[in-house]
């Protein structure tokens, strides 16, 4: 089997829980915590080239769950395998090599990016970890390059987070994580922060250069209507578990799960 044929990521019983104070006494260190149980015993796979998309409500688990998979968090337990290699097991220049197939873009566009740094040197920094021999003409050009399928202007290079707008903030954001040219892009929450108008450009922009770059998407969101404009594929999130899971029109237009049906019930209809 060729390496197109078989899935990009593949996840199995992936578990992770926190400590949870219940008392001052405990918060003081002076008794046991009990464990919240964040994500549990969640498996999936995603193929090359799909869009997959996973809803819920808040605290559901989609961060935690996101986190591990960029391996921003360590799981408790379970299995991760990027392009056929065991992620979780992956150190040094193998470690170096999979993060830059693997990139994320993060809820808060603001919080996402340091005020410090002009733009040019935001999107291009990962080029300056990852590809550190690389001429600085041709990490200026590349930069310029991405600035542009983003659709900002030349003279956004120069300038400091401050002075863009929050959906601006969020193209400069998706610029930095695709300048590696990564083969999936975890999106958590991508346009939660953003007016609706602006979303759903943004989500068209996601999608544009998913198509362009030839990446997979794993799309996390609370709103179900982000969710169906683009994924192929949904997993509905409940309590840390996949409750749902299965091909978009499926899981939409037949929703098999109690929670599944409520979610869907509760997005507001248009009427004429």
């Amino acid at each position: 089997m060729n390496d197109d044929a078989q899935p990009l990521l593949v996840v199995r019983d992936l578990r992770k829980s926190f400590a949870a104070s219940t008392s001052a006494l405990e918060r003081a260190g002076n008794g046991p915590f009990n464990r919240t149980m964040a994500v549990d015993g969640v498996t999936f796979s995603v193929g090359r080239g799909e869009t997959l998309g996973i809803v819920g409500e808040s605290g559901c688990g989609k961060t935690t769950l996101a986190r591990m998979i960029v391996r921003l968090i360590e799981p408790d337990s379970g299995e991760v395998h990027f392009r056929g290699h065991n992620w979780l097991d992956a150190k040094g220049e193998e470690l170096r090599a999979l993060r830059s197939r693997v990139q994320m873009v993060f809820q808060d566009p603001i919080a996402s990016l340091n005020a410090r740094m002009h733009v040019g040197a935001i999107v291009s920094e990962p080029l300056v970890i990852h590809e550190p021999r690389l001429a600085r003409s041709e990490r200026a050009a590349r930069t310029q390059q991405m600035l542009d399928a983003v659709g900002l202007t030349a003279d956004s290079l120069t300038r400091y987070p401050h002075e863009f707008s929050g959906g601006q903030r969020q193209r400069i954001g998706i610029a930095r994580a695709l300048v590696l040219r990564p083969d999936l892009v975890v999106a958590d929450e991508p346009v939660s922060a953003l007016d609706v108008s602006v979303g759903a450009q943004i989500l068209e922009l996601l999608d544009s250069l998913r198509r362009d770059f030839s990446l997979t998407l794993i799309l996390i969101s609370h709103s179900l209507p982000v969710i169906a404009q683009l994924a192929t594929r949904v997993a509905v999130m409940q309590g840390g578990r996949f409750v749902e899971f299965g091909f978009a029109d499926q899981v939409l237009q037949s929703p098999q799960h109690p929670y599944t049906r409520a979610l869907i019930q509760a997005v507001p209809q248009i009427r004429s």
